[in-house]
């Protein structure tokens, strides 16, 4: 386990036998196409989340009092291809100790990886992907495992309903007739207020994965494609306790943070909706 514990936790609020939580720091970056420096985020974020109050006060408890342990970086130095069957592996496990896997990107790419384990114990799951970008092209720069690819490639796995979407291609734009039922863009999202459609169309289990330009770059700047028009802070805090309250969460991720060392809101922020998902899933 990691000397560098997610919220700053030592033993035994940290310690792997007992906690409720499994923190997974994957800072993988090989396929990234704009800003630079995803392979930061995962630490960036674990160093953010020591200088939070862990107690939750809308929650009115303290979620860190469940148990989170953290592992060391898992450094995966492989193309995506085969990156996607390591991180499996390590979900996997962490899924069999009967822990919630919470991973750290990294790139959007990662999040393959995990849904493959989810999926082989949690048959029935369904995707929620909060992000500012479909990720639907079949293939991009010459792989299938592109992080512009990641929910073609999940699509492929699980149901997915995606939310927060503000940017597409023309080859996704196809694929938006397709799914246009279960893809919910931030400006409908922010008019409508549609978050009962969006939680509908889930399964009654859950894997979340949060690409952090889903937020608006006002508050989230520190992405690798940052998107105008996203969602803030409540709206994003909004859905996932109504996803949380109606729907088993077996999993999530919080990726694509690229931290820039003259602010830290980014990384603070990353931290915060991590830890708010933890305490909502308790």
């Amino acid at each position: 386990m990691s000397g560098f514990n997610f919220g700053g936790l030592e033993p035994p609020f940290s310690d792997y036998k007992k906690a409720k939580f499994a923190v997974l720091p994957v800072p993988y970056e090989r396929t990234t196409s704009y800003v630079q420096g995803t392979a930061y985020g995962p630490a960036a974020i674990i160093e953010a989340s020591a200088n939070m109050e862990l107690y939750d006060e809308e929650l009115d408890f303290t979620p860190a009092e469940s148990g989170i342990a953290t592992f060391e970086d898992l450094v995966i130095d492989a193309p995506p291809e085969e990156m996607v069957d390591i991180v499996d592996e390590h979900i996997a496990r962490i899924l069999q100790d009967r822990k919630i896997p919470v991973m750290l990107g990294g790139e959007h790419s990662i999040t393959v990886g995990a849904v493959q384990a989810v999926r082989r114990r949690h048959p029935g799951v369904s995707v929620l992907q909060l992000d500012a970008h479909t990720d639907l092209r079949d293939e991009y720069e010459g792989s299938r495992y592109n992080h512009a690819c990641v929910m073609a490639r999940v699509r492929e796995m699980a149901p997915c309903v995606q939310a927060g979407i503000r940017s597409s291609c023309a080859e996704e734009a196809e694929c938006l007739k397709k799914f246009g039922d279960t893809i919910f863009h931030a400006r409908r999202i922010l008019k409508d207020r549609n978050l009962s459609e969006i939680v509908g169309s889930l399964s009654d289990e859950v894997y979340i994965t949060l690409d952090l330009d889903v937020f608006d770059p006002s508050i989230m700047p520190s992405v690798g494609t940052p998107e105008p028009g996203g969602l803030g802070w409540y709206d994003v805090l909004e859905l996932l306790e109504r996803v949380c309250a109606e729907k088993t969460v077996v999993g999530f991720d919080v990726v694509e943070l690229c931290p820039n060392p003259q602010s830290v809101a980014s990384d603070f922020t990353a931290a915060k909706i991590a830890y708010k998902l933890m305490g909502l899933r308790i």
